[in-house]
């Protein structure tokens, strides 16, 4: 492995160029005051030479208020984006200084970078102060292997770093001393403490500096990532940290800021921001693989619709899990199984008059007995060997299959048609892109790259994303009078434009329900506000009562709440499967209907000022080091802390209220007792309570529903409680 040792450094208008010594060249350029970008650009050109994911959003910025600028996302072309691009940023001023000719300086009015040849090495600080941000290792920092194709970068390690981000990763937040992929897998039933990699390739770190500072940085690639965060030592070069990329380029954005907030909103405008749903996507929704693959489905689902108004349960979609499709154990996108469903157009009409959008599950492989698998292959609409240009297949759901190429337009296009003509025509309102993680490893696989074929390690995640979008134009053209909602499992930033996402396949435990939490909190610092769980636990057994009621409560307030399930004998969970606790469960779900005007706030302002639904508390309170500890609690916005009791049998609970202003405290928000800012609290928690706490000044909207009726996601605002 060779060391990237610089020449000479140059200035190339406002960026910063090293010459290298096997002819490439690291050229550092600020995109803004706070945001930089650093490319190794190969003496032979790019192996990577398009994004999807830079997609700049210049929307303004205010305050949260009347004032609320248009909700807005920004795309890329389907094509992609020229890598060497920088169009759509505002360069900022930029101060120049050359000390001699292997050291010198750029520096805008919040930040600086040092360059030095000898080794190859950056250094920032924060302009203002001088206080450093981050730095490469002092020790040889840039290495690329001519073996493997793989590039390193190697930077200095603080043991009081705080590392955050990566996507959708397992454990406690506090990523420091372990070792992670950016490589997708279907990750069924995976450890939620130690299991990685899941669902998504994300390679964006949030990091919190010994000093205090927040640093964004985000590694531009398709490639799979390993980011060790302090596994590795070597005596030779104190402690330090590195990101190995699998034969991928090394083009990476930094972004600097006060507070985590800083952070993500210039993360969210690099990327296009989020796609704000429609308001009927923040109910409750229902979906079990055992409904929808049953011999007598359409009865189910008939039945389904009638409990659910029978027990006064809120629903507001029904997600189809993919047995529509199936024959046996084997799934058809983009059919319908008639035996099972004599009448499916009935059946949707059915769901709507009682209230319910519908959601089809569709998946981006077909059988290699799918009606339309010969049609495909016949335009090269799969993955194929590179020499013999053949599909390449791999299993697949009980069977054979080939994965569908979306970086083919007439792939795209076959595929917006089945959506239109099977599904969308059939009754059903959206799209939910499942199964999409792509784990094709065979390294001789191509993808067509629009014209420009590119090998499948270098273009997996990029599959997903396109797949989302294909769905979401294809919903967008058919009713462009409505908002767009579609859901995606797989995917790399950019896939927040268009999709709601969750954990995945979880299992059904009480660790799962304690350690979900602190993914879908990890998978909101990295950018992804529009996130859950499935309720209930996904698979394994079926939930006892009591361990189904605190599953309902935790994930009764996070922006998307879905119950699915897959379990032996296709039983299914659903909110009155345990008469004993039925009114628990229909009380949290209730709690989440009560308080969806404010949670409808958050998300306008996720959409617009790139601000986290859900989110750690010391995402509000960075200057609380007590709320840098390892716990089960969560905010909602800036106002609510959510407190679930995730123990077996625990009826009461511990709870650290961040510290406020002097003559601030916080509220119980089911009886208005007050409570000290600042300390420890243990509350009460009998079965039927959801723990929740509101600062004091904050003004929370709530709704009701008329007439005393089951709730809606769209009951009117009855009033502004104020605490």
């Amino acid at each position: 492995m060779t060391p990237r040792v610089g020449q000479a450094l140059t200035f190339d208008g406002d960026a910063l160029t090293a010459a290298l010594d096997d002819g490439s060249a690291i050229r550092v350029r600020f995109l803004g005051a706070a945001l930089a970008r650093v490319t190794l650009t190969p003496a032979n050109g790019f192996k990577e030479p398009r994004t999807w994911a830079i997609s700049p959003l210049n929307a303004p910025q205010s305050t949260f208020g009347a004032d609320l600028p248009t909700p807005k996302t920004a795309d890329a072309p389907w094509e992609g984006r020229a890598r060497e691009s920088i169009s759509g940023f505002s360069a900022p001023k930029v101060q120049k200084a050359q000390k001699d000719a292997q050291n010198a300086e750029l520096r805008t009015s919040d930040t600086s970078v040092r360059m030095q040849c000898a080794p190859l090495r950056l250094t920032w600080h924060d302009a203002k102060t001088e206080v450093p941000l981050i730095e490469d290792r002092e020790t040889s920092a840039y290495f690329s292997e001519s073996r493997t194709g793989a590039v390193r970068h190697y930077l200095a390690r603080d043991p009081q770093d705080r590392y955050y981000g990566l996507g959708d990763k397992t454990g406690p937040l506090n990523l420091h001393g372990r070792r992670l992929r950016t490589l997708a897998m279907d990750s069924l039933g995976y450890d939620p403490q130690h299991g990685d990699p899941l669902y998504k390739h994300w390679p964006f770190l949030l990091q919190r500096t010994a000093s205090g500072k927040w640093v964004g940085t985000y590694y531009d690639t398709l490639a799979a990532c390993t980011f060790d965060l302090g596994a590795e030592h070597d005596n030779y070069h104190g402690l330090y940290r590195h990101v190995e990329i699998d034969d991928g380029d090394l083009d990476y954005y930094v972004m600097f800021g006060d507070t985590p907030a800083d952070v993500l909103q210039q993360w969210m405008r690099l990327i296009g921001g989020t796609h704000l749903p429609p308001r009927w996507t923040l109910g409750f929704a229902q979906t079990a693989m055992g409904l929808a693959d049953a011999l007598d489905a359409q009865a189910q689902l008939n039945q389904f619709i009638d409990d659910m108004v029978a027990h006064r349960v809120p629903v507001s979609a029904f997600h189809y899990g993919s047995g529509y499709s199936s024959r046996g154990k084997r799934r058809y996108v983009f059919t319908w199984n008639q035996a099972k469903f004599p009448d499916p157009k009935a059946l949707n009409a059915k769901f709507a008059a009682n209230g319910l959008h519908t959601v089809a599950n569709i998946k981006p492989c077909l059988l290699d007995d799918h009606p339309a698998y010969a049609e495909v292959a016949a335009f090269g609409g799969f993955l194929t060997y590179a020499k013999t240009k053949t599909p390449v297949v791999e299993p697949f759901w009980d069977g054979e299959g080939a994965h569908l190429d979306f970086t083919h337009p007439q792939t795209i296009r076959w595929w917006q048609n089945g959506l239109e003509k099977q599904l969308l025509d059939f009754g059903m309102n959206a799209g939910w892109n499942d199964n999409n993680e792509y784990a094709v490893l065979d390294e001789n696989a191509v993808s067509h790259g629009f014209g420009g074929a590119l090998p499948v390690h270098r273009s997996r995640p990029l599959h997903p994303l396109l797949m989302t979008r294909a769905t979401f134009e294809a919903q967008q053209k058919r009713n462009p009078d409505s908002v767009t909602f579609t859901v995606s499992r797989g995917g790399p930033p950019g896939i927040q434009r268009y999709a709601q996402t969750w954990s995945g396949d979880n299992r059904t435990d009480w660790r799962n329900l304690k350690w979900n939490i602190r993914t879908g909190l990890q998978m909101s610092l990295s950018g992804m506000f529009n996130i859950g769980h499935d309720v209930g636990g996904f698979h394994g057994p079926l939930p006892d009562p009591e361990l189904f009621v605190r599953w309902v409560q935790a994930c009764s307030l996070n922006p998307r709440m879905v119950m699915n399930s897959w379990k032996e004998g296709n039983v299914s969970s659903v909110p009155w499967m345990h008469a004993s606790v039925i009114d628990e469960v229909r009380t949290a779900i209730a709690l989440r209907y009560r308080l969806l005007p404010y949670l409808w706030s958050l998300f306008e302002q996720a959409s617009a000022l790139h601000a986290p639904i859900i989110r750690p508390t010391f995402f509000d309170f960075p200057d609380d080091e007590h709320c840098y500890a390892d716990c089960d609690d969560f905010m909602l916005g800036a106002h609510l802390l959510v407190a679930p009791v995730i123990e077996a049998g625990a009826t009461a609970r511990a709870v650290y209220l961040p510290q406020l202003a002097a003559t601030e405290c916080w509220f119980d928000f089911h009886t208005r007792t007050p409570y000290a800012a600042g300390r420890t609290h243990v509350i009460d928690a009998p079965l039927a309570t959801l723990p929740l706490f509101v600062r004091s000044g904050a003004k929370i909207p709530v709704a009701q529903p008329q007439n005393g009726g089951t709730p809606k996601f769209d009951d009117p605002t009855v009033e502004t409680l104020q605490f």
